[in-house]
């Protein structure tokens, strides 16, 4: 007489249970990482080649000598004719209409000790003028 157990250990291993999770885990992640923004600017840089441009840009200087109320203005470097600043913006539309488009640009240079409101007076005027401007710093040491 053959007796049979009735505590058979079953060789099968059911995987249903097991594929809902990892699709559940896929959805999960692919629901947010499509939420997860990018901390980066989109620029458009400008491109250079390695040549000198023959026009360099017109240069606004601004020197505060022995703390006067009203600094003096010179354009490219011009120490002999100090300029005022009600005729800045028309000696500038002279210099900078006669350059290219891509050359109408101004490089500001103010002294440290220079009210800021002379330098916003500049940039105003560029602004205006749709004329790219660069404030000028010297290398720290």
């Amino acid at each position: 007489m053959a007796l049979k157990s009735k505590n058979k250990v079953s060789a099968n291993f059911n995987m249903s249970s097991m594929t809902d999770i990892v699709f559940l885990l896929l959805i999960f992640f692919m629901l947010t990482s499509t939420l997860v923004t990018q901390n980066a600017l989109d620029l458009l840089l400008p491109k250079s080649s390695n040549s000198n441009t023959n026009n360099p840009p017109t240069s606004v200087q601004i020197e505060d000598i022995d703390g006067n109320e009203i600094p003096n203005f010179y354009i490219d470097a011009d120490r002999d004719n100090p300029i005022e600043i009600n005729n800045l913006e028309k000696i500038l539309l002279e210099k900078l209409n006669s350059k290219e488009e891509s050359v109408k640009g101004i490089v500001l240079e103010a002294d440290n000790t220079v009210d800021i409101g002379y330098v916003v007076k500049v940039m105003e005027i560029a602004s205006n003028n749709n004329f790219k401007i660069v404030l000028a710093t010297s290398q720290e040491e």
